[in-house]
Formats: C-alpha cells, sequence, structure tokens
C-alpha cells in the first residue's frame, strides 16, 4: 500500500510539472504577442515613432470627455477695471472622443494653453477661442470634421481691493473661483462661473434673547450676569454658481456686487477699530439664518436676467453648536 502510494504521488507530480511548463508557455506566447502588438503599429509620427493612438478603435463606444486634470499654471487674467494680474491655476481640458478613435494626443492640451497664454491674458473670448482650438488641433487628421465637443475648467484665487467700512484702509479680499466652459458642435460656449463669497451670519434668535436678557437685568427681572450678553455669529460661506453666455458675460467682479448686495454682511480684510465697531453695527442691522440667505439670493440672482440659471449651497459654521447650519437653493424654472 505505501509503495502504489508513492507511485500516486510521483505521478501526481509529474501530472503538475507538465501542468506548470504549459502555463509559462502560454504567458511566454501572450508575451510575445504583445511584444509583436507593441511593435506592430502602421502609424508613425513625424519623428517615425510608433503613434497607436492614431489607430482606429475596434470597440466602437463613444467617450463624453476625456483629458487630463489638475495641470497647474501661472496665468494672466484679465481683470473688470482692464488691469491684468497673474494667478495660479489649476486647469482640467477634455474633448469629445468618438467610438471609432482610439484616443486623443494629450500633451497637445497644455501644449496649446501654454502657447494661447503667452499671446493674451484669460478673458472669456480667449476661453472662446481655446476651446475651438482643442476641437481643431486635436484631431488626428486635418481634413476631418471639428472634434464635436471641448471642454475647459480654470481653478483659482482670485483678489480684489476692499475698502475699509469706516477708516481709510483697504486690503485684498481672495475669492475662490471656478470658471467652467464648453462648446458644443455648432460653436456655441456655454461658461458657468462660480465663487466662494465668505461673510458672518449672527443669528437672529440668539440676537433677541440677548437683547432681551439685557433689558430683564436692566429692570431688575434676573440678577444673573453682569447685563451684556453676546448673540452668537459665525464665518459663513455662500458657493454661488451662475450660467451665462459670453455675449451677456457675468465677471466676478459684477458676482460680487451682486453678493454683496444681498449679503452686506461680508468678512473683512484689514480693519481698525472704527471698522471693527462699524462691523458690530452692519451685523446688528442684518442678523440671518442660513434659510434668509438662500432667500436673498435667490430674489437677487433672479432679477439679473443676464444669469441664465444659478444654484448655491449655504453653510454657516455655527459657533453655537458643533455641525453646521446648510441651505441648497437653485433658480426655480417656469413650468
Amino acid at each position: 500500500m505505501l509503495t502504489k502510494t508513492k507511485n500516486y504521488k510521483k505521478q501526481d507530480s509529474s501530472m503538475g510539472d507538465a501542468s506548470h511548463n504549459q502555463n509559462n508557455q502560454r504567458e511566454n506566447e501572450k508575451k510575445t504577442q504583445i511584444g509583436k502588438d507593441v511593435m506592430d503599429c502602421a502609424v508613425k509620427d513625424e519623428t517615425g515613432l510608433n503613434d497607436f493612438q492614431k489607430l482606429p478603435s475596434s470597440h466602437n463606444i463613444s467617450i463624453p470627455k476625456v483629458g487630463i486634470e489638475r495641470f497647474r499654471i501661472p496665468l494672466s487674467y484679465l481683470h473688470a477695471d482692464g488691469s491684468v494680474m497673474n494667478h495660479d491655476s489649476e486647469v482640467s481640458m477634455f474633448v469629445s472622443l468618438e467610438g471609432h478613435k482610439t484616443g486623443v494626443n494629450m500633451s497637445r492640451f497644455p501644449a496649446i494653453l501654454q502657447e494661447e497664454a503667452t499671446k493674451a491674458p484669460i478673458s472669456y473670448d480667449f476661453i472662446e477661442s481655446l476651446l475651438t482650438r482643442y476641437r481643431t488641433d486635436l484631431r488626428d487628421f486635418e481634413d476631418e470634421a471639428l472634434i464635436p465637443t471641448s471642454y475647459l475648467d480654470l481653478h483659482f484665487k482670485y483678489p480684489l481691493k476692499q475698502p475699509s467700512l469706516k477708516s481709510d484702509n483697504w486690503g485684498w479680499q481672495y475669492y475662490n473661483v471656478i470658471i467652467n466652459a464648453s462648446q458644443n458642435k455648432d460653436g456655441v460656449t456655454d461658461f458657468l462661473l462660480t465663487l466662494d463669497y465668505e461673510y458672518s451670519s449672527t443669528c437672529p434668535c440668539s440676537l433677541s434673547m440677548a437683547k432681551q436678557y439685557e433689558e430683564d437685568f436692566r429692570l431688575g427681572k434676573t440678577t444673573e450676569g453682569n447685563g451684556i450678553a453676546t448673540a452668537h455669529s459665525q464665518r459663513s460661506n455662500a458657493r454661488v454658481q451662475v450660467k451665462f453666455t459670453k455675449e451677456k458675460a457675468i465677471t466676478i467682479e459684477g458676482l460680487v456686487e451682486l453678493l454683496r448686495r444681498a449679503i452686506p454682511t461680508e468678512t473683512q480684510s484689514l480693519v481698525k477699530r472704527l471698522d471693527e465697531q462699524a462691523f458690530a453695527i452692519l451685523n446688528g442691522e442684518n442678523p440671518i439664518f442660513v434659510e434668509h440667505v438662500a432667500r436673498h439670493l435667490s430674489e437677487t440672482l433672479d432679477a439679473k436676467e443676464e444669469i441664465l440659471d444659478w444654484n448655491a449651497y449655504i453653510q454657516h459654521w455655527e459657533s453655537l453648536h458643533s455641525h453646521n447650519a446648510v441651505a441648497y437653493i437653485q433658480k426655480v424654472k417656469p413650468l
């Protein structure tokens, strides 16, 4: 019985070795075929190197957006007052890819951006021209129709001079800005402008209770505390996105002005004591819940006919609570 068992083990070992050798042979054949596929390219670039990206695709599956993200570059931006300032930017660039195409030449995206940025500052005209060039220059061959759609996203911080409330001082107020632009097959370019607007929000309920306590203390109805109470207030943020066309453009400065009108308690960059007192008075004049902010934005943005669509995400980083008060609101479209 022991002898037979040993024979079985020898037979199993031989079968395992054969299977292992077959697997190795298949793996080597696969590697050889991959090597042949890599070297066997019918399309060459101008230097004679293989250009697989220009080969036709057998999948016939289109891709709505393909390109690059987080390309970092300093860009000059045209401000509304005519001045030009340089802002560090993160850029995303895309085109649509038709089903019979294998891929796009990714290096052309930043190369075109860098070339165009040496000629003119960033403006809505610049962006429209850049999107057209992507649709043109990312084609494989010049006799092809233009690529149906192209996209550009710009992320940057945009500084504006902010006068102090009372004193003769001013400071730089920075806004997080995103510009999203897309161009369709008819050459029509749509723009989305997103901006973070920081402000102070004083709770109306807390303000009322603070003043009620102070009055009760003055009248002798309570002896708790020292007769002074402070309403809770906090730094808050409204992230607002608006849609428009180049013909009826909304500038960054214009959007900031609209938001200041809707929410006058914007945080301050540089203050003296006079300005700090003025800010306290301003907050007392404008106590707001997150719901108030949402409705003020709705009234202000709906009244601007150049804004085709808009939405807002509002956050109050509560000083009373360990959680945030938030609201989402968007343009109500007619039925």
